[in-house]
């Protein structure tokens, strides 16, 4: 598995979202790597770990990704939330803090969870991916970008950055889309031991604030915060923004680097 390793300081885990990889992460890169060692991580199927074979599985991935990072706190955006939110749950030793960056732990809607998104909506992209994946992905990213103030600039940073590196795995495209459509870590949250940070683009369209604002309400040690004219990546368009609230929650959390104390 592919993991970028670069900056100075306390070591911090990023996870990206679906048909994704690591690169996406760039504009927050940039704004975190004087303060924080960043391990950039390419999840199996994606981007430099294309030819990994781990599927993309909860405890698989997650037992993956902890065999080549530190002991240190996760950030997950989207699909790496899920994650993130999974590894925090059952490794608190290794994931000392989570970050959930427009993330949430079930996205699909329910007569118990009004804040996902309908199940139609997953068996449409499931059903794209068999006959145009390209297009499919495409349609994926434009419901990110939709909502934010900055969308056709967001839309472009996500077209562009999509295939840098390489295409994703087929199969693991659909194991990706699967893992959103039936994944429910509700029940994770009101025993996490470790602080969270539930962060949020108010103008996000696939993953509903209101979910995060729940999912913090039910869980110690937690903090909402929404970013204002936002969408679903609000580390592309308000990369300082989403810095500065990661870095005073780690700071909270006891995992700031010498340089932001």
């Amino acid at each position: 598995m592919s993991v970028d390793i670069t900056g100075h300081g306390p070591p911090l885990i990023l996870l990206h979202g679906w048909a994704m990889h690591g690169g996406i992460f760039a504009p927050l890169v940039q704004a975190l790597r004087e303060h924080h060692t960043l391990h950039v991580v390419d999840l199996p199927g994606h981007g430099h770990s294309r030819d990994c074979g781990v599927p993309l599985q909860l405890d698989a991935c997650v037992q993956a990704v902890l065999a080549v990072v530190p002991a240190a706190p996760w950030c997950g955006w989207s699909l790496g939330g899920l994650l993130a939110l999974h590894a925090a749950a059952t490794q608190p030793a290794r994931v000392p803090a989570l970050a959930m960056l427009c993330a949430t732990p079930k996205f699909v809607l329910s007569d118990t969870w009004p804040h996902g998104m309908a199940r139609d909506v997953f068996t449409g992209f499931e059903a794209g991916l068999r006959s145009d994946w390209r297009a499919t992905i495409d349609r994926f990213i434009a419901l990110e970008a939709f909502g934010s103030d900055h969308m056709r600039e967001e839309l472009k940073l996500l077209r562009d950055a999509v295939l840098t590196r390489g295409e994703p795995s087929p199969r693991v495209l659909a194991e990706g889309l699967q893992l959103l459509e039936q994944s429910d870590l509700r029940d994770a949250l009101p025993a996490l031991a470790v602080p969270s940070l539930w962060l949020a683009g108010r103008r996000d369209r696939l993953v509903n604030p209101a979910a995060m604002q729940a999912s913090a309400a039910q869980s110690r040690l937690a903090q909402f915060v929404p970013i204002e004219h936002a969408g679903h990546a609000p580390f592309l368009t308000h990369a300082n923004t989403v810095a500065d609230a990661l870095m005073a929650f780690l700071a909270s959390a006891g995992h700031a680097s010498l340089k932001h104390a």
